[in-house]
């Protein structure tokens, strides 16, 4: 019985391999729009399709990182201003791609950009610091994708949308995490939707990454004018060294324990733009195969266990 059931799994692996390795035609004739291409994920991927001969079609915050893409890249690849987190703005980028891609519609599109905000805990955050990355992250991801959604029902194309380890597993307080749960959600509703039209939707989960030792600053700078406001019952509660400690273990894991090689994103990206048979989930990096998705399925109260076994205790903990 363990013989049969080891070749069948064999079997499995082997067909999955094959599948999985066959691609698109005619890829120069495909046209892809990336957000939030300034650094990072969605710039290295911009880069890497760039070279695979795709029509790329790059959205950048700001007009220096789209001036500094299109000189890295060749002439195929062109550049847009977005912020998704303005509505008007997304209108304008989806008018500009409908004039690009004409009648052939929209083939990938992928919803990268995204902020991290801070990890700090809930109890010091307001409704604002909550927002802030909810309007990027989540209802940006939204917004693009249901102003796009006409043209990739055309082309019978693919989305492409990041969402984060942590939209299985909630490690840290603030907005970056319901944010994630959200893009997994609206991504499992919006798959079945469209699967009728022909158009496939595949979220890629990756682990720690380090994209910008900005992001690292940004989100340490968030955290100290957070602790900064909070009253000082807050503070009493929490204490100055459990501020000290969780500053020093947030820096620790952003500038140091987080993976530098974005190709381990950047490729589930590629695959799930020029396969024939693109995988519906993508896990990212090594902490996110082997540590976050096994532990995503423990009991919760051991998962709590292990996620907080690290973090410092505040000084009125029970």
């Amino acid at each position: 019985m363990w013989i049969y059931l080891a070749l069948a799994v064999f079997l499995y692996f082997v067909i999955r391999f094959y599948r999985e390795r066959q691609t698109v035609e005619n890829l120069g004739e495909k046209y892809v729009f990336i957000t939030g291409c300034d650094s990072g994920f969605g710039n290295q991927v911009a880069k890497q399709l760039d070279i695979q001969g795709l029509q790329v079609l790059a959205a950048c915050l700001t007009k220096e990182g789209a001036e500094e893409l299109e000189r890295l890249t060749s002439d195929r690849l062109k550049t847009t201003i977005l912020d998704v987190t303005s509505t008007e703005s997304v209108k304008a980028a989806t008018e500009w791609v409908k004039g690009i891609v004409g009648s052939k519609g929209l083939w990938g599109l992928v919803n990268n950009a995204g902020i991290f905000g801070s990890a700090c805990p809930n109890e010091w955050l307001t409704k604002e610091d909550f927002e802030k990355v909810l309007n990027v992250n989540l209802l940006g991801l939204i917004d693009v994708t249901l102003q796009m959604l006409p043209l990739l029902r055309k082309a019978k194309g693919r989305v492409v949308n990041v969402a984060s380890i942590l939209g299985r597993l909630s490690f840290c307080g603030g907005g970056y995490c319901p944010s994630k749960y959200g893009v997994e959600a609206f991504s499992d509703s919006l798959r079945r939707e469209l699967n009728p039209f022909g158009v496939k939707v595949a979220i890629i989960e990756p682990g720690y990454f380090r994209t910008a030792m900005s992001h690292v600053q940004n989100a340490l700078n968030w955290m100290e004018h957070r602790w900064i406001n909070v009253t000082q019952e807050i503070k009493d509660s929490y204490g100055q060294t459990y501020y000290t400690n969780l500053y020093k273990l947030l820096r620790e894991d952003l500038s140091s324990r987080c993976d530098t090689n974005l190709y381990l994103v950047t490729d589930c990206m590629e695959h799930a733009l020029i396969s024939k048979h693109p995988r519906t989930r993508y896990s990212a990096g090594w902490d996110a195969q082997f540590f976050f998705i096994p532990l995503s399925y423990l009991p919760t109260a051991l998962a709590d266990l292990i996620l907080t076994w690290s973090k410092p205790k505040p000084a009125q903990a029970i």
